[in-house]
């Protein structure tokens, strides 16, 4: 068939292999590139069936088009829901051409195959979304012609190519110019992939925003990742590694994160960046958090960013080095000068002053996150976690119980002084891999002990790693303590104050050493695991 020519002839027998493009079928919702796409596929006489938008799109760019009631004889109605879903469009997408009854059901019916189809679908993520917007809205963005057609294409990939992303308009059109409109086995069935890939994420997003108005643990959870970085390797270099962002999640890890220098993001970097951001979230005044091998080894509030640092990074020094600084506050010339002063993996902080970049251009390996996101991230999101075949779904530990929920059951209540950094420490070690010991003094840690099989190991680690005198000093507990030893522990050190879930059978014991301590307790009912 020469170029120029526009085909009407019924479905005729061919081999896969000798699949010609010769009429294609357009209608998408993103018009990224479709008239320069439609344009090369025109001058290659390829006949172009179009329908509403992009029909309309096509002609005002002077592409002829044919709509997709000629082909099939009927008409687009209620409102356009119905426009593609007729036989004659699906037999010409699904007829095996090298099956003679295929191709005789087809003459026989007057079917015209369509060799490629190039369809998007209906901005369901984004309108779902979108603040305000009703019900009916998000179901009116819910297609159905475009995922039908686009998987009846996928899966007669060898006769029938699908086209979904403006991304493969270049490569597609090049290939059909050098090929005489042929598209290769391997460039189908990579088409088809991409294809089948699409669709999934699309009905995975609507099955979730289905689950997600019912607020409860669906018999069928989906969710869709999409892949938004390569990483250099895992936990070992000899492990790959990438990362995926969940498709519709709100905010993400690295949403509206930009790297302004350093090297690669590694695996490890993205487990304590989650760490730090999850924790840094839960202070509004300025706050440093410092993550090391997933846990946190140093956190302050104060007045500044400055003094925030240097109060969290005196927490334990030694495992600083090399960890992941988590700030709240934008970074000026003096709190990078500080921090230069230390090996740092990751920086993160909400914007750099420019003279504190050239400070930080010194240090050419270390990575500088500048975060721009400002929207808080749906803490009613379930959180996931993989197991061999399987996963893992449980409800975010999001929220922290208040003061006046809590329970004083020592004899000697709190001063103020105490119950701020109780409540500081009660805070943090929710953030601490369990068994979590965190001890605090004047709303900065001084000792934190975390992952230990025994909870009195875990007293003994974070005396052992604080700095300097715990006199005074605060102690949370994520969970309760089994016995009194791990109390005794603390107190005999100076600590004051402590604060821990309560719920053993042994809590009179505990509380008994406390008094004849003359410390103060805080029962707060609720355990804070971090596994």
């Amino acid at each position: 068939m020469e170029q120029g020519t526009q085909p009407r002839d019924a479905l005729s027998a061919v081999a896969p292999g000798e699949v010609q493009v010769a009429r294609a079928l357009l209608s998408v919702s993103d018009k990224t590139g479709i008239v320069e796409f439609a344009r090369g596929l025109a001058d290659l006489g390829i006949e172009i069936i179009s329908t509403g938008g992009t029909a309309h799109v096509l002609a005002e760019a002077g592409i002829p088009t044919r709509s997709i009631s000629e082909l099939t004889g009927f008409p687009e109605i209620m409102d356009g829901r119905v426009k593609t879903l007729h036989p004659k469009l699906y037999a010409g997408l699904l007829a095996v051409r090298d099956d003679s009854e295929h191709v005789a059901a087809a003459r026989e019916h007057d079917v015209e195959p369509v060799d490629l189809v190039c369809v998007n679908l209906y901005p369901f993520e984004r309108t779902a979304g979108s603040r305000g917007v009703s019900d009916r809205e998000v179901i009116e963005n819910i297609d159905i012609g475009g995922p039908a057609m686009i998987r009846a294409a996928a899966k007669n990939y060898v006769f029938a190519a699908p086209v979904v992303s403006p991304a493969a308009y270049d490569a597609v059109l090049e290939e059909l110019r050098e090929s005489d409109r042929r598209l290769s086995p391997a460039t189908r069935e990579n088409l088809a992939a991409e294809a089948f890939a699409y669709t999934a994420r699309y009905d995975t997003a609507i099955a979730r925003w289905f689950q997600e108005k019912r607020e409860d643990l669906p018999p069928l959870m989906v969710r869709a990742f999409e892949k938004t970085l390569e990483l250099p390797y895992g936990e070992n270099p000899h492990q790959r590694a990438a990362y995926y962002a969940q498709v519709g999640t709100r905010t993400h890890v690295l949403s509206m994160v930009s790297q302004l220098g350093g090297k690669a993001l590694s695996y490890n970097n993205l487990l304590d960046l989650d760490a730090a951001r999850l924790l840094l979230a839960e202070f509004q005044i300025p706050a440093c958090v410092i993550v090391k091998h997933n846990n946190p080894c140093g956190v302050a509030v104060a007045t500044g960013a400055l003094e925030a640092y240097e109060r969290a990074f005196a927490c334990d020094p030694l495992s600083a080095f090399g960890g992941v600084i988590a700030l709240n506050r934008r970074v000026d010339r003096v709190l990078a000068e500080a921090v230069v002063e230390q090996f740092v993996e990751v920086l993160f902080a909400p914007g750099y002053d420019e003279d504190a970049l050239e400070v930080l251009a010194s240090k050419p390996n270390t990575r500088l996150l500048d975060d721009r996101e400002r929207r808080t991230p749906n803490l009613l999101e379930p959180h996931l976690r993989q197991v061999v075949g399987g996963m893992l779904v449980q409800d975010r530990d999001f929220d922290l119980e208040d003061r006046s929920e809590m329970q004083v059951v020592s004899e000697r209540r709190p001063s103020e002084q105490e119950w701020q950094d109780l409540l500081f420490a009660w805070k943090v070690c929710k953030h601490v891999r369990s068994n979590a010991i965190v001890l605090t003094r004047d709303l900065a840690t001084i000792g934190i002990g975390a992952g230990q099989m025994s909870r009195v190991d875990s007293v003994r680690l974070a005396l052992e790693k604080a700095r300097v005198e715990v006199d005074g000093a605060a102690l949370a507990s994520d969970a309760y303590f089994p016995f009194a030893d791990g109390p005794q522990l603390a107190l005999g050190a100076g600590v004051s104050a402590i604060i821990q879930p309560g719920g053993s059978m042994r809590d009179p014991a505990v509380v008994e050493v406390v008094d004849a301590a003359g410390a103060a307790m805080v029962f707060t009912s609720r355990r804070h695991f971090r596994h």
